[in-house]
């Protein structure tokens, strides 16, 4: 047996970003975008939303899954995932673009596998 995931979900919280980007929906989404087409990914649909007085949260739906963000600008921090399914694209690329785009200061990041299975080679594979 041997242990696999669906897919790679990096959890970021990005400190000392710049306001004026973090509080620019039109900058926000190109960077968004800029990153998952950097790590690979195919752009499927893009949403994103500003806030009153400041912030911005959006999605840029990817073949491969997802990035999500929302912002803080007065408080020049991001909250961004990145959730990539298969091999072909890596979501640490993306987060990485995401932090020098933002200008951060800080990085705290973590990887979750989500969808893990346990595949049974076919010889084993028993009819439930």
């Amino acid at each position: 047996m041997t242990l696999s995931a669906l897919g790679r979900h990096v959890l970021a919280e990005i400190y000392g970003c710049d306001f004026n980007v973090l509080n620019d929906i039109n900058k926000v989404e190109q960077i968004m975008v800029d990153a998952a087409l950097g790590a690979g990914a195919e752009v499927r649909e893009v949403v994103f939303h500003k806030f009153s007085p400041q912030g911005v949260s959006g999605v840029v739906v990817i073949s491969e899954s997802h990035l999500a963000i929302h912002t803080w600008p007065e408080l020049g921090y991001a909250a961004v995932d990145v959730f990539t399914c298969g091999d072909k694209v890596d979501p640490w690329d993306a987060c990485n673009y995401l932090a020098k785009s933002f200008d951060a200061e800080s990085v705290d990041a973590k990887e979750i596998q989500r969808g893990i299975l346990y595949k049974i080679p076919e010889k084993e594979a028993v009819n439930l």
